[in-house]
């Protein structure tokens, strides 16, 4: 099974560090010829090999890998195609030339791309009615996550503090948490009927009200943000000044999810986090029972642990609605997710919904030859009243298919015979032949011929 290459990637560390060829092959035991068949993407890289370059490189493994110039890729992908921008079509190589060279010239492309749309959506009427301009925070809070690798140092150390001293197992820490908040802020936590909200804290009454709709992982889970917003502030407030988000709208929401990290971080505590996944194989359900957590936040948890000197496999999260609308999303594993527009329907994600409470596993094989091992299961959520629906979306992660073997979800799987091909989108996806396309790709001219119905509703010319 082929899997990305990083050639670009390493040639270019490589020359930011000012290093030939020659010298770099010195330094990592090899011929100048074998590197130089590496940064031309003509040898895989062995995981000792990949090991040397991040060590001589001052650069980390997902650095190396080349996650951050694949998703820049299809960022770039994506706006070229976009037919409004009356471009002209930009090859394959010029987009992996820019994004592997020149990373910070492509995020700027990318930039005024994004700014160039929200001008767009303004300027055709599509904005809020009180006429205040759209200003996305939440792709700018998305891309601090993932700039980040979806890891803070900083809450981690704050949270391990708090945890240090909270007595009981992993399983019990919702006591822990309430004792807490009584011992030392005088907070008495309660739990009612609320109406239309899950948490409310009053600071006069000093009294925290969760509702009584909420199961108990996520009563556990409003506790730790409480106790996060009462001693965890100090650091989240310096983790916001080094960032320095754009607009109050992106304070707020920033805030909010730096919060949400500091009270997983309180339930599962890094290093034992870290040890149970290992032990469990990275089975999800599991984890929860272990830590008393819900399956979400187990698996929102899993993608957070990339402390340098002791990282987990990185992986994938991903939650979206049965609208294929998405509310959270890390990248860590690398995934190319598309910014704009849905996902490929022959993903796992979205066969998840068919099986309500099943963990759905897929080997998803990318057109790059990128492979991820996938799983996904629905969550749900209480309903506000009889006869409102429940809130349900699907909670999915995945991992490069090379470190499959180290979950549970792999047993028994060919991972190359069972390999199904999925593409970014409808709308960036080259396959041919697929029954599920809902979108004809913009990137290619549409061919139809009315004395032959092929597989796809969209038949294409192929790209010259």
């Amino acid at each position: 099974m082929v899997g990305p290459m990083i050639g670009r990637t390493v040639r270019r560390l490589r020359q930011e560090a000012g290093l030939s060829q020659h010298a770099l092959a010195v330094r990592l035991g090899i011929s100048a010829s074998y590197l130089n068949l590496i940064e031309h993407d003509q040898r895989n890289v062995t995981a000792s090999l990949l090991i040397k370059l991040g060590e001589i490189l001052k650069v980390d493994l997902a650095t190396l890998s080349g996650a951050a110039e694949r998703q820049l890729e299809v960022g770039l992908r994506e706006a070229f195609a976009d037919p409004l921008l009356g471009a002209d079509a930009v090859a394959e190589a010029e987009i992996q030339a820019l994004a592997g060279s020149a990373p910070n010239a492509a995020r700027a492309v990318l930039a005024l791309y994004r700014a160039w749309r929200v001008a767009r959506e303004d300027a055709s009427g599509i904005a809020l009615p009180s006429g205040r301009r759209v200003l996305l925070p939440n792709e700018e809070v998305r891309d601090i996550f993932d700039d980040r690798a979806n890891h803070f140092p900083e809450l981690e150390a704050a949270a391990e503090a708090i945890a240090a001293e909270l007595a009981g197992a992993p399983a019990e820490r919702n006591h822990a948490i309430a004792e807490r908040l009584r011992q030392w802020h005088g907070l008495a936590v309660v739990v009612r009927p609320l109406e239309g909200a899950l948490r409310a804290y009053d600071a006069e009454a000093r009294t925290l009200t969760l509702s009584e709709s909420l199961p108990r992982e996520s009563r556990g889970f409003h506790m730790a943000f409480q106790l996060a917003l009462l001693e965890a502030s100090g650091a989240i407030e310096h983790v916001m000044a080094a960032i320095g988000p754009t607009t109050a709208e992106a304070a707020g929401l920033l805030r909010i999810g730096l919060l949400n990290y500091t009270a997983g971080a309180l339930l599962m505590p890094y290093q034992p986090y870290l040890e149970a996944a290992r032990a469990l194989r990275h089975d999800m359900e599991g984890l929860a029972a272990r830590f008393g957590v819900s399956f979400e936040q187990a698996c929102q948890r899993l993608s957070t642990l990339q402390r340098q000197g002791a990282r987990g496999v990185p992986f994938f999260f991903l939650r979206v609605d049965p609208a294929g609308n998405v509310s959270k999303r890390f990248s860590v594993a690398g995934f190319p997710f598309a910014r704009y527009g849905g996902s490929c329907p022959r993903w796992v994600v979205h066969l998840a919904f068919s099986t309500p409470g099943a963990v759905r596993v897929q080997v998803a094989s990318l057109p790059d030859g990128a492979t991820f091992l996938c799983f996904a299961r629905t969550v749900s959520g209480p309903a506000a009243r009889w006869g409102d629906p429940p809130p349900v979306h699907v909670v999915a992660m995945g991992c490069a298919v090379a470190q499959a073997g180290e979950l549970v979800y792999a047993d028994g799987l060919d991972l190359q015979r069972a390999a199904v091909g999925i593409g970014l989108s409808c709308r960036l996806c080259d396959r041919p032949d697929c029954r599920s396309r809902a979108f004809p790709p913009l990137e290619h001219r549409l061919a139809f011929d009315p004395m032959r119905r092929g597989v796809s509703p969209f038949p294409f010319e192929a790209r010259r």
